[in-house]
């Protein structure tokens, strides 16, 4: 039994949807990070950076996995799947594991704080990181050009992009003339497992208006 403690976050989905994909058993331990939970003492002892996800596996002796990118290499190890075994084809999945953790997260989790929680808007912040944000999805539309999957075949690098290009909008980034990210997109969309994996631990409608949400996110911001 993996228990996987998380939020309606982008990270947070990548590691639901690999468990639907995978078909384990898992219990949701939903952190409340606008009231801090993921600060508390107890958290600290599964990971240390105070962040989500993070799972425990019950099956190896509680062992803790913190870190998003690091969880979808130890479940696909652990299950065989979503990773290949061979040199190269494990090498280019985590060639573009490694793009979304270094690149189009960073880059558009800032596009998202200063197009959408900063209380005064800084037009070169917002403009910077959107900029930087297309721009990455540009090398994605490329990829996707070539290839049906970023890897060639379905793997966690597409489950750790979906749920950070899927919410484009929400910082203020256009897929427009981006077919093949559209294309891939709508393919990973239509997986019932991805349906199921993004609303976990709750679904969350990203609206422009949806100023409670904002207020929350101000708070982990802070």
């Amino acid at each position: 039994m993996i228990v996987l403690y998380t939020a309606a976050t982008p990270n947070g989905r990548k590691v639901s949807i690999m468990l639907e994909e995978l078909g384990l058993g898992y219990e949701v331990k939903r952190l409340r990070l606008d009231q801090m939970e993921q600060k508390q003492r107890w958290y600290l002892r599964i990971n240390p950076n105070g962040r989500i996800p993070a799972i425990v596996d019950r099956d190896e002796g509680d062992f803790a996995v913190f870190e998003s990118g690091a969880i979808l290499v130890y479940l696909a190890e652990k299950t065989g799947q979503l990773l290949p075994v061979d040199r190269k084809g494990r090498s280019t999945v985590i060639q573009w594991l490694m793009f979304q953790m270094g690149g189009v997260g960073p880059m558009q989790g800032q596009a998202s704080v200063f197009y959408r929680y900063t209380p005064q808007r800084i037009d070169y912040a917002v403009s910077r990181y959107q900029r930087e944000t297309r721009r990455l999805y540009e090398v994605l539309d490329e990829r996707l050009k070539a290839y049906e999957y970023l890897a060639g075949d379905y793997s966690i690098a597409d489950i750790a992009h979906y749920p950070w290009v899927s919410g484009h909008a929400w910082a203020g980034v256009s897929i427009d003339g981006l077919a093949h990210v559209k294309r891939w997109l709508e393919e990973l969309e239509a997986r019932p497992a991805v349906r199921r994996g993004m609303a976990v631990p709750e679904p969350v409608s990203l609206k422009p208006a949806d100023q409670e949400l904002i207020e929350q996110a101000r708070k982990i911001l802070v």
